[in-house]
This record gives C-alpha cells, structure tokens and sequence, in this order.
C-alpha cells in the first residue's frame, strides 16, 4: 500500500465488490469492519467477478443463538434463508417440521447491536408481523458466520427487490436493503389525554417508523408512530405546549404533531433533543415514496 496507494489498492481488491455487500463506514461496529477487512485482503473475495460468493448460495440453513422473547435466554435455533421463497424462516427444534415463524425479506431489517445485546456479534432483526415491528436478537460465536448471515439476506433482498422493480438500478435499490436505525435511545412520554404521568421509554427510529419499547430488548413495542411529510400535518417543535403538566424529571421537551394526535416528550439533556429534533425534521421534510404512503395507510387502518 505504501508503495502503491490506497486508490490502486482498491481497485484490485475491491475489484468485483457485490452492490448487496455492505461496506462499513467508521460508525459502525467491529465487527463488520473487522469481516470486510479479512473478507477483502484475507480471503481476497473481490479481486475478480465471478468468484464463488458464500452470500450468492440462493438458500443458507444453520444454527443461531435466539434470544427467548419472555425468559432473556439466548437459545440455538434453526434458520433457514431462502431465495425462491423470499423468506426467512426459524425453528424451535433442529428437526421441528414447521417453522416458528416465516418473515417476508421484504419486510426484515437487520442491524448489529453490540451494546444492546451485550454480545459483539449481536445482530437485531425486525419485520412485520400482523401490522406490528417484531423484534429478535440472534448471535453467533463466529463473526465471520454473522456477517454471511447479514450479507446473505441483503443478498437475497437485492434479488426480490429486482424482480419487483425490473426497471430500477442497483444504487436505486441498495438503499431499501437493511439499513442502521437514525437514533435509538431514553425519552420521557406522556399518554394520548397528555394528563398522565411521564413514563420512561426506549425509542428507535427506523426511517418513518418511531417506536417506543418499555425495555430496549422487548420483541413487541408498546407503540409506533409513522413520520409524515410536513404538508400531510406532521409537525414537531422544540418544548411542550404551555397548559402542559409535565411530571417528567426531564425538562427538554418536544411536541410531535400528527393527522391523528400529538406526542409529549422529554428528553434528560438538550443534545438528545436538538438530535431527535434534527431527525424528526429531516424526515418530514423529505418527498414520501409510493411505499411510505402505503405503510402510511397500513398504520392508518391499524390505528
């Protein structure tokens, strides 16, 4: 490299690097950083197209340690990824016949969660399940086996979102692939009268989807709010409306308005407010996409 440069380094050994592979940035943990670097100078899998990928198999079938949704307990599970199917589906038993559960690979997002889920290779997984963000924390001992899981479903996404939008180009599409959430974190919120006491909760924000947990780890969320476009009477500002009776701890306030109700938050230190504000206004100052409307309606007919 020192010889050579970093630019003709990487032009031989990121020669042939897949649009679905993700390339870490400096944000992101270890681990992926860690499984792009052996991926790229060990295992020396971009130098040439046509090379045998293990995230291109088609299917991927193999034991992950699963997080039990009501004990904590981290348990060895089958998944199995498929591609003609567009799903990912996961056992309870190695020889179980029917699955626990089949989620759509349209609607999985996937993001490694080291802090979250005390474990280095901890991956969150969440899809819809009956209108509602489902939750699930697997891990593997090996980092090198996590990282082809992650890889392997960005894969398989790639190739449902070609067949469902033939005309569009891989830059297009690399975006709708699993994506890292804009903030997580502890808020204060109040209920929907806005004369109850302020409650402490865990809140992630995932593109136009705010949802709020009791506990960071818990499968379901308590609730969710879908982030609008401005025009549509989505709205949100910095405190809280003046007859407010604010029994939070936490004096930095934002209101967060839509169609159907507002939402009272506090936040323990300025920072995070101007943070969840510079999010929440980004949002709803972006165009919606065809499918943003339709999760739109779907929260409208949920709520």
């Amino acid at each position: 490299m020192t010889q050579k440069g970093n630019e003709l380094i990487k032009t031989k050994y990121e020669a042939a690097v897949p649009a679905y592979y993700y390339k870490p940035t400096h944000k992101d943990c270890r681990v992926l950083k860690e499984q792009w670097i052996r991926a790229k100078y060990e295992r020396k899998e971009f130098t040439e197209p046509g090379l045998r990928l293990p995230y291109e198999d088609g299917t991927k079938d193999g034991m992950l340690m699963k997080r039990g949704r009501d004990n904590g307990q981290f348990l060895s599970r089958r998944f199995v990824l498929s591609e003609r199917d567009g799903t990912l589906k996961y056992f309870a038993k190695i020889d179980a016949k029917e699955p626990k559960a089949v989620i759509k690979v349209d609607t999985i997002n996937a993001t490694f969660q080291p802090e979250k889920t005390g474990n280095a290779n901890g991956l969150q997984l969440t899809f819809l399940k009956d209108y509602s963000t489902r939750s699930i924390f697997v891990y593997h001992e090996s980092s090198k086996v996590i990282v082809e899981w992650f890889n392997s479903i960005r894969a398989v996404q790639l190739h449902y979102l070609k067949v469902a939008f033939p005309g569009a180009t891989d830059a297009e599409l690399v975006p709708k692939l699993t994506r890292n959430f804009l903030k997580e974190g502890f808020m204060e919120k109040t209920g929907p009268k806005q004369r109850e006491g302020f409650k402490k909760r865990w809140f992630t924000l995932d593109h136009r989807r705010l949802m709020y947990f009791k506990d960071p780890m818990d499968a379901f969320a308590k609730g969710e709010v879908f982030l609008g476009n401005r025009s549509h009477g989505y709205n949100v500002s910095a405190g809280l409306p003046p007859v407010t009776h604010c029994s939070s701890a936490w004096q930095h306030g934002i209101t967060l308005e839509t169609p159907g109700r507002s939402f009272l938050f506090t936040c323990e230190v300025e920072s995070d407010q101007q943070e969840w504000l510079q999010h929440f206004n980004d949002i709803m100052n972006t165009e919606m996409s065809p499918q943003d409307y339709t999760m739109e309606a779907m929260f409208n007919h949920r709520h």
